[in-house]
């Protein structure tokens, strides 16, 4: 078979399974944990109001640049794709190396592992337990029940993905509507069953006992910095549908239609969570909720009693899943389109001749994660992907400016809302928190770079290797 004939990507992904990939990447477990912090850092419910909605105009900013960009090269690996064309092979290589290497992969794990403690937690916890124990050289070594559990849930979504996209599109369709339905049932039962008063909007947390929330980070313009950085984290994943321009469904309509719809309903949905907690629970109650619990647990005992506990574990064991299935099924894109230009190994860049699924990306993908799982790197790499992740959305969204000047006359389906003003506050934006974080947290910003530095030896090794397009074949 020659290569021209090669199994490729098909555009088998419609504009609502779309969506519904946008919407399970965002909703994760902040809404129902980030309020008690948020009410620390700015001290009154409507603070908290202003700061969710601050987020999702700064994030609605970002998604106006990635629409434009994205309907003008609707290609699989999304923000890849971009930063090497705006801003050249070097450096569409490093965006691509921290995605894969740090964002992704231990994004992924924690997702993973999140989702064995919750359900550890459901279960009474009997993945306590270890697999494998033993000792050597005065070490400890041993595998529990919950690592097993992390490592079944990464191959069980790694195995759905090898499916053919629609029916990956499927799947986030159906685990979406149940977190949709999941925040407005807590919403709604909170307003319906709970005995609360909206009084509660006008009183302060600042008398709260804010446990592990540093004195620093209350008020003024360093509180709201880090509630901020909360709800960010919050809706976090809203770009990461991006990879999949390559295999949606009339993209130059769609792509515009997937992140506006997406950012706007999760938005919403976190303020609608948030009315009900503050309905249901004071300020102080909530800044005073111990970092153990959670406000949507201590919101829900008001009207469950005792089964709140094991009902939010369900809960947060199904967002955690949910995110982490969209995650893998947009994310596997980027290496994929990475090897297809010989920057990452060679048989990552097949396609499956029967699903038309990259499945070597989507098992190499599983197989790094499920690495960081075990070993419990993926803490420190998380917090040092959270410094990765805002230099890969600056440099994403900054291309539209490049592509602007460079490409002045090419055709733009969409245009960016508010251009150039309201992508230059988004790139600003994102330059003051990478900022922010080198002077705040040095140690997490320099594990950060040298882990995207310790991609350069790759990049010499690919770059002198002049791979050649992939073998066609089965993947």
């Amino acid at each position: 078979m020659s290569s021209a004939a090669r199994p490729e990507l098909v555009r088998g992904l419609g504009l609502l399974p779309a969506i519904s990939i946008n919407i399970a990447n965002m909703i994760g477990t902040g809404v129902f944990l980030k309020t008690r912090a948020m009410t620390c850092n700015v001290g009154t419910p409507l603070m908290v109001f202003a700061v969710w909605i601050a987020g999702g105009l700064l994030v609605l900013a970002g998604t106006f640049c990635y629409a434009e960009v994205g309907s003008l090269m609707p290609e699989a690996g999304g923000q890849y794709v971009f930063v090497r064309r705006a801003f050249g092979r070097l450096t569409g290589f490093m965006l691509g190396w921290a995605t894969f290497a740090i964002y992704v992969a231990a994004a992924q794990a924690a997702l993973a592992v999140g989702f064995a403690i919750f359900l550890n937690v459901a279960l009474g916890g009997v993945l306590d337990a270890d697999v494998v124990r033993f000792s050597a050289g005065g070490a400890t070594l041993h595998l529990s029940w919950l690592t097993m559990a992390a490592l079944a849930a990464i191959w069980v979504i790694a195995a759905f993905n090898c499916r053919p996209v629609a029916s990956g599109g499927r799947v986030s369709l159906v685990l979406t509507v149940i977190k949709i339905l999941v925040v407005v049932g807590i919403s709604a039962g909170a307003l319906t069953f709970a005995t609360g008063s909206f009084t509660h909007l006008t009183l302060s947390g600042s008398s709260g006992t804010c446990a592990d929330i540093a004195a620093s980070a209350r008020g003024g313009v360093a509180g709201f910095g880090a509630a901020m950085l909360g709800a960010l984290w919050a809706y976090d994943g809203w770009n990461n549908v991006a990879p999949l321009v390559g295999e949606m469904k009339d993209p130059v309509r769609n792509v515009p239609r997937v992140f506006f719809i997406g950012t706007v309903t999760v938005g919403s949905l976190y303020v609608l969570a948030n009315v009900a907690y503050f309905y249901v629970l004071t300020p102080t109650e909530i800044a005073s909720i111990p970092t153990s619990s959670s406000v949507a647990t201590e919101v829900m005992r008001r009207f469950l009693g005792h089964q709140a506990v094991v009902l939010v574990s369900v809960v947060l064991m199904v967002s955690s899943l949910g995110a982490l299935f969209a995650s893998v099924l947009a994310n596997s894109r980027i290496p994929f389109a990475m090897a297809r230009e010989g920057l990452f190994f060679r048989r990552v860049a097949v396609v499956s001749p029967r699903t038309h699924v990259p499945v070597n990306a989507v098992l190499t993908q599983a197989g790094w994660s499920s690495v960081l799982a075990v070993s419990g790197s993926y803490d420190v790499l998380t917090d040092a992907s959270i410094f990765a992740v805002w230099i890969i959305y600056g440099l994403s969204a900054g291309s539209i400016f490049v592509f602007r000047r460079t490409m002045p006359d090419a055709h733009r389906p969409y245009r960016a809302f508010g251009y150039p003003w309201i992508p230059a506050i988004f790139v600003v934006a994102t330059a003051g928190l990478i900022v922010n974080t080198v002077i705040a947290t040095p140690r997490m910003a320099g594990v950060g770079i040298l882990f995207m530095l310790a991609g350069l030896p790759f990049y010499a090794w690919w770059s002198r290797a002049g791979q050649a397009a992939p073998p066609a074949g089965a993947g």
